[in-house]
């Protein structure tokens, strides 16, 4: 078996295959005060009640876009699981052609969206990752990475919002019955459904036209991608396990084995 760590601004996210088969995925707190062995008996914790040994999971890929947890989840894989985890990081093998001003600046999950939803959805493509950040990757008619568009995370728009203002409380990120709200939980959750869902349909609309082609395909993946697509016709896809197939599918494309 192997183990997948997507390391975001917010969550860790997990994921344990045996072959194609995924076996578990579970996200915890992006903690940076953290260490690797406080990370590493979480894990191990997790692993067990789940029925799975830490012996049998025999290697594993690292994909980050905080640097700092970067040597503690590597630190952590060699205490804990007793191996050295693939970083993904300029020299791995991706087979992706970004034609982007700087490849260095393109993090880390774009670049695992990115290739896994060629592999599996062909192309041209428009991949949204409902993340910390909203992100929309665009990839051509001819497969390149071409750039896209970094917006506002819909959570972090919402605690904006919240930590902005004296009298309004925090709300769970749900759909409201009606557009207008009548109160003001539901006037927020309004705002924060409904205003994204007009921000991807807009922005969406706008990347088509420029790429001039037909049956773009539209992947949404990340936490709230299933919120979002169910209010707006232009979300072909919605894919929450996209970033930690494409990690799997990375780590056998640059495994020793093959």
């Amino acid at each position: 078996m192997i183990i997948c760590l997507d390391i975001g601004n917010t969550d860790i996210k997990y994921a344990v295959f045996d072959g194609d088969e995924l076996k578990l995925s579970f996200r915890v707190a992006t903690e940076h005060n953290k260490t690797s062995d406080e990370y590493g008996e979480q894990l191990l914790s997790i692993l067990r009640s789940n029925g799975i040994t830490p012996a049998s999971v025999t290697g594993g890929i690292i994909s980050s876009v905080v640097p700092s947890l970067d040597y503690t989840l590597e630190r952590m894989c060699l205490t804990f699981l007793k191996f050295k985890p693939l970083i993904l990081a300029p020299g791995l093998k991706t087979g992706l052609n970004m034609k982007v001003d700087n490849v260095k600046e393109v993090g880390a999950d774009r670049i695992v969206n990115n290739v896994w939803a060629v592999k599996k959805y062909g192309y041209p493509l428009i991949i949204v990752d409902f993340g910390t950040a909203t992100t929309f990757n665009v990839i051509d008619s001819k497969g390149d990475f071409i750039g896209g568009i970094i917006s506002p995370g819909i959570k972090g728009s919402l605690d904006s919002l919240v930590k902005g203002t004296a009298k309004l409380p925090k709300v769970e990120i749900e759909r409201p019955a009606t557009v207008i709200g009548k109160n003001t939980v539901t006037n927020m959750q309004s705002g924060i459904v409904f205003g994204f869902a007009g921000l991807v349909e807009y922005i969406v609309k706008k990347i088509k036209r420029e790429l001039k082609v037909e049956n773009v395909t539209v992947v949404a993946t990340g936490g709230f991608s299933e919120i979002i697509s169910k209010e707006i016709d232009c979300i072909d896809k919605v894919d929450k396990l996209l970033t930690l197939e494409g990690l799997k599918y990375l780590y056998e494309l640059n495994s020793v084995e093959k």
